[in-house]
C-alpha cells in the first residue's frame, strides 16, 4: 500500500476560493456571482481584487442562475456560490432550462455539500445533488478530495467550455494532493495499485478510502484504489481496466446510493463487465443534526465501513 501523509487540515472550499482568485488573475472574463455567502464560500479574496467582477445577488438564487446565464451571451464566464441544497435542489428548474438547455458557460460551484454540513441538518444537507446535476445532458460534475485538488479544480473549469457543477465541503480534511497538480477534467486518479478489490470513491470519501487500504493491507488484502473526482464524464476506460484486473468494485461516496457514483459505475459494469460491487452511501436516507464525524458514523461512511464492504465483495467473488 503506498504510504500518504498530510502536513495539515483544510476545507476544500478554501480551495475553490484560492481557486477562484487565481483563475480570475488569468482570465479577465472570469466573473463571480453569491447569494449571500461570500465567507462560507471564501469569495473575499477574489472580491478584494476585483471588486468590479463580483455579484452579490442576495437570497435569491433561482435569479442568481438567471443572471449567470446572461452573463455568458456576453462572454462571461460566471462562477456562482452557494451552499449545496441550494446550487441545485432550490434552483433546478432555472439550472435546466436557462443554464444546461442551451449549453450556456456557467460554473455552479456548490460548497457545504453533503452530511459534513454537520449540525445544520436535513434541510441544509443535500444528498441528491450529484444524481440530480449529472442526469442533465452536457452537465459536467466534479467532486475533489482535498484543498489543492478542489484549488486545480476550480482553475481548470475556467478553461472548460459549458456547464459545469463543482462540489466541495465545509469540514477540514487531510491535504495530501500534490500543491501543483495539474487537473484534468474526466481523468481518474490512481491512489494506489493493487489486485484485490478496486476501491472507487470520491470527495471526502477518498481519504477514508486511504485510511481503509492501510489496514486492509495489515489484512493481507491488496486493494486498488482509484480517485474518481469527475463523476461525470466518468472515466470508464480507467473503470474497466481495474475492473478486469480485481475481479470486484466498492465504491465510496458522501451521497445517496441512488444516483451518485455507485449508480455510474453500477452502469458501466453492467454494459461491459458485470462483477461484485458493494455501496459506502447514505442508504436512502435523510440527514440530521451532528458533527461530521458522528454523522459519517452513523450513516456508514466511516474507515471501517469501506473496510467491512471489502470484505464482503471479496467474498462473492
Amino acid at each position: 500500500m503506498k504510504k500518504y501523509t498530510y502536513t495539515e487540515k483544510k476545507d476544500t472550499r478554501s480551495g475553490f476560493g484560492a481557486g477562484l482568485l487565481e483563475a480570475g488573475k488569468k482570465n479577465e472574463q472570469v466573473v463571480a456571482l453569491c447569494a449571500d455567502l461570500i465567507g462560507s464560500l471564501k469569495m473575499d479574496a477574489f472580491i478584494k481584487e476585483f471588486p468590479d467582477r463580483f455579484f452579490q445577488i442576495g437570497i435569491a438564487e433561482a435569479n442568481m442562475m438567471g443572471i449567470a446565464a446572461g452573463l455568458t451571451i456576453g462572454g462571461k464566464i460566471p462562477f456562482t456560490g452557494t451552499f449545496a441544497n441550494f446550487s441545485t435542489g432550490r434552483v433546478y428548474d432555472q439550472i435546466r432550462q436557462s443554464i444546461a438547455y442551451s449549453d450556456k458557460n456557467v460554473k455552479i460551484c456548490a460548497s457545504h455539500a453533503g452530511l459534513t454540513l454537520g449540525e445544520d441538518g436535513a434541510t441544509h444537507q443535500i444528498l441528491e445533488d450529484i444524481g440530480m446535476m449529472k442526469m442533465l445532458p452536457g452537465m459536467t460534475v466534479i467532486n475533489p478530495c482535498d484543498y489543492n485538488q478542489t484549488k486545480a479544480a476550480t482553475i481548470a473549469i475556467a478553461e472548460h467550455h459549458g456547464p459545469v457543477y463543482l462540489r466541495f465541503g465545509r469540514p477540514v480534511v487531510p491535504v495530501f494532493t500534490d500543491p501543483d497538480q495539474k487537473f484534468e477534467i474526466g481523468k481518474a486518479w490512481m491512489v494506489n495499485e493493487g489486485t484485490d478489490v478496486s476501491i472507487f470513491a470520491t470527495g471526502h470519501l477518498v481519504w477514508k478510502a486511504i485510511e481503509a487500504g492501510e489496514k486492509l493491507a495489515e489484512l493481507g488484502i491488496n486493494a486498488e484504489i482509484i480517485n474518481i473526482h469527475t463523476i461525470k464524464p466518468l472515466d470508464e476506460e480507467a473503470v474497466l481496466k481495474s475492473v478486469a484486473k480485481t475481479g470486484c468494485v466498492v465504491t465510496a461516496e458522501e451521497h445517496n446510493r441512488y444516483g451518485g457514483l455507485g449508480d455510474s459505475i453500477a452502469q458501466v459494469l453492467s454494459r461491459n463487465n458485470p462483477v461484485p460491487q458493494e455501496y459506502v452511501a447514505v442508504n436512502d436516507s435523510f440527514g440530521e443534526s451532528g458533527t461530521p464525524d458522528q454523522l459519517m458514523k452513523k450513516y456508514g461512511l466511516d474507515t471501517d465501513d469501506i473496510i467491512s464492504a471489502v470484505q464482503r465483495v471479496i467474498k462473492r467473488k
